[in-house]
C-alpha cells in the first residue's frame, strides 16, 4: 500500500483517502464521491479496529460486509483498497499508542475511556501507510474530527483533513453502520435525536443563545422518549470540545444516546 500510494503521487496524482471500518452506507460513499471530485485518485481502507472498542462493546458483532463493501467502493471509483488483518496493524508485542490529551477525553472520550486513543493510533498508522493525501471524514463523528484535527496539527502530518456533511435517511436519522442493530420500534425511537437537534437549532435561530436554557429545553423533549437513555447533550467549542455558556457561529451541538442496546450520535454546527 505504501509503494502504490507513493507511485500514484510520483505520477502526479493528488491522493484522496477514505478510511472506514466497513459496513458501508451512503455516508461512506458520499466521502468517496467527494474525494473523487477533488482528487486525482481515490484510495480507501477497511479495518475494524479492535483498539477503539472498550470491554463489553460491540467489536465481535460489528457488521462485516466485506464483499459488498468492495463492490460499492469500486462502483464509486475507488481504485485501491487497503484491508489489513489485525496482526498486520498491531504486530505481537507492539506497545506504542497515540493519545490526544484533553480534547480526546471529552464527549465520546469521556463516555468511552480509551476510545480515542484507539482511533488516533490506527489513524496515525493509516496516515503513515498512505502518506501525503487528503483524508475524508464525516461530520457525524464531530468529536473524532476535533481529535484528529488536533493530532494532525500537533504531529505535523502532511495530510489535509476534509470534513463532509452528515448524510441522513429520509426520516432524518443520521446514517450509521450501527443502525443495523435497531429494531423497527427502536428506529422510530431513535428519531428523537434529530428532533432534539432541530429544536435546538430552531431556538437558536429564534434568538436564544444561552446553552443552559437550550439544553434544559432539549432534555424536556428527551424526557418523553422513555426507551432512549441520554449519554450526553452538549454545547461546545467545535475544536476543543469544551463547554460554551452561549452559542455563536461555529459552535457544536452534539448528542449521544442509547436506543435499546445501541449507542447513536448526532450533531450540528451553529450557522
Amino acid at each position: 500500500m505504501q509503494a502504490v500510494c507513493r507511485e500514484l503521487r510520483d505520477d502526479g496524482y493528488v491522493v484522496g483517502f477514505v478510511p472506514t471500518m466497513g459496513a458501508l452506507h451512503e455516508g461512506h460513499l458520499s466521502l468517496a464521491r467527494r474525494a473523487r471530485m477533488e482528487c486525482g485518485v481515490v484510495v480507501a481502507s477497511i479495518f475494524v479496529n479492535p483498539l477503539q472498542f472498550g470491554p463489553g462493546e460491540d467489536f465481535t458483532r460489528y457488521p462485516r460486509t466485506f464483499e459488498e463493501d468492495c463492490r460499492r467502493l469500486e462502483s464509486e471509483g475507488v481504485v485501491v483498497l487497503f484491508a489489513p488483518e489485525a496482526g498486520e496493524m498491531y504486530p505481537a508485542g507492539a506497545v506504542t499508542t497515540v493519545t490526544v490529551a484533553g480534547v480526546g477525553d471529552r464527549l465520546d472520550g469521556a463516555s468511552r475511556p480509551g476510545h480515542f486513543t484507539g482511533v488516533t493510533t490506527v489513524v496515525t498508522k493509516l496516515f503513515h501507510v498512505v502518506g501525503r493525501c487528503r483524508a475524508y471524514f464525516g461530520q457525524k463523528d464531530a468529536a473524532q474530527v476535533a481529535v484528529l484535527q488536533r493530532m494532525v496539527k500537533d504531529l505535523n502530518f502532511d495530510v489535509e483533513l476534509v470534513v463532509c456533511a452528515i448524510v441522513r435517511d429520509v426520516d432524518g436519522l443520521a446514517l450509521s453502520s450501527r443502525n443495523k442493530y435497531l429494531s423497527a420500534t427502536e428506529r422510530g425511537d431513535a428519531l428523537v435525536l434529530h428532533r432534539v437537534l432541530r429544536q435546538v437549532e430552531a431556538r437558536i435561530a429564534a434568538g436564544e443563545r444561552r446553552s443552559a436554557v437550550l439544553i434544559e429545553e432539549a432534555r424536556q423533549v428527551l424526557d418523553g422518549a422513555a426507551r432512549v437513555r441520554l449519554d450526553y447533550l452538549a454545547v461546545v467549542d467545535a475544536s476543543t470540545l469544551l463547554p460554551m455558556e452561549t452559542t455563536e457561529e461555529g459552535t457544536l451541538v452534539a448528542i449521544a444516546a442509547w436506543v435499546g442496546s445501541t449507542r447513536l450520535i448526532d450533531n450540528f454546527v451553529v450557522g
